[in-house]
């Protein structure tokens, strides 16, 4: 009777030590398989914002993954807070489009504290080592497209002598994007300016001097105004360098208000970025000019990607290792291609790519 009554104790015993080493191997094999990625998105005031975070929400969801999604309404804080919380509910990977750049090293040091994979989303995050990969577009390229449409447009690079009045904006001095983006555009407008083929009226020409803070149009607007106001009095804008398409309805509107768009004031070349839906419709009406489209649905795949390679140990696909330097790490990234969008190709790059539908655009 004795040794009958070891048994079961010897059974139990194996049982509880093999149940320990499933969940140790399981925690280690298998993060992918319901484990929660938190993803937290900068605002729900820009159409691009909400479109990125269901898109990866949905990627996500597909590889197997719950997904808790937050907005942190352009409030540096408020998305410091939501990384906290999302941190103490022990989600295992971070996609993170940073609102301020330079915000967050101590949440991102209580990531890494905690094991938890660090993706900077569209937006590289500056001044810690504890970011793990980085994915977006190329963003020095969108400046180069958006400054090449304009030397095209007024037709600079055919040699024209001819000189036009341009104005200059960037986007929000916390976010490392306008830094390559104004360079990429100014590696193609400064030569230009140097020439005096292009005036800057407003004599406004440095980064400094033109940043919009958080991307608001409403500030944009209130700028373009005041240049109006203030350089136009004789004369007329040609071109006018916008970083964003939520910047460029700002500017449109203080051009309204200035009788642009009329047979005596037309519509100066206006660049944007993100093909959102009003700038679309505002460049098939003639109003603005182009707008840089990036496929949002490519970026949020490129994520997933990243994070389930991330959590499985395997190497995320990457295609730059030089070029983006947070002050800490050169941190890998995987950058995709940039497309300018106008008038003459629409259909083609955004209807027959399914980004958005004919009723869409009405």
């Amino acid at each position: 009777m004795k040794n009958l009554k070891a048994v079961p104790s010897v059974v139990l015993l194996a049982l509880a030590f093999s149940a320990c080493g499933q969940n140790d191997n399981g925690d280690d094999e298998d993060n992918a398989k319901g484990a929660t990625i938190g993803v937290a998105m900068p605002t729900k005031s820009s159409e691009r914002w909400i479109a990125d975070g269901a898109n990866l929400k949905k990627e996500l969801e597909a590889k197997g993954y719950k997904v808790k999604l937050v907005f942190g309404e352009d409030d540096p804080d408020q998305q410091v807070s939501q990384i906290e919380n999302l941190i103490t509910q022990g989600v295992k990977a971070l996609v993170i489009a940073a609102i301020d750049n330079k915000s967050l090293n101590n949440v991102t040091q209580q990531a890494a504290d905690a094991d938890i994979s660090v993706i900077a989303y569209d937006r590289l995050i500056l001044g810690t080592k504890n970011v793990d990969y980085y994915a977006s577009f190329d963003n020095e390229k969108v400046g180069e497209l958006q400054g090449g449409y304009i030397a095209k447009k007024l037709g600079l690079e055919d040699g024209s002598e001819k000189k036009y009045n341009i104005e200059l904006f960037a986007g929000s001095n916390d976010d490392n994007n306008t830094r390559y983006f104004f360079n990429g555009a100014m590696k193609v407008l400064q030569p230009y300016i140097d020439k005096k083929q292009l005036v800057v009226k407003s004599g406004q020409t440095d980064l400094n001097q033109i940043t919009t803070l958080r991307w608001d149009g409403a500030t944009a607007q209130k700028r373009m105004e005041d240049i109006l106001t203030s350089s136009y009095k004789n004369g007329k804008v040609d071109a006018i360098l916008s970083p964003y398409d939520g910047i460029s309805i700002g500017i449109i509107s203080a051009l309204k208000s200035d009788a642009y768009g009329s047979k005596t004031k037309p519509w100066p070349v206006i660049t944007g970025q993100d093909a959102e839906l009003a700038s679309v419709k505002s460049i098939i009406a003639g109003q603005q000019t182009e707008t840089v489209y990036k496929d949002l649905r490519k970026l949020a795949k490129v994520t997933a990607n990243m994070v389930d390679a991330k959590l499985n140990n395997k190497k995320p696909e990457i295609n730059d290792t030089k070029s983006y330097n947070n002050l800490e790490k050169v941190v890998p990234a995987y950058l995709l291609p940039p497309v300018n969008v106008d008038k003459s190709n629409y259909v083609e790059a955004l209807i027959e790519d399914g980004y958005y539908t004919v009723d869409d655009l009405k």
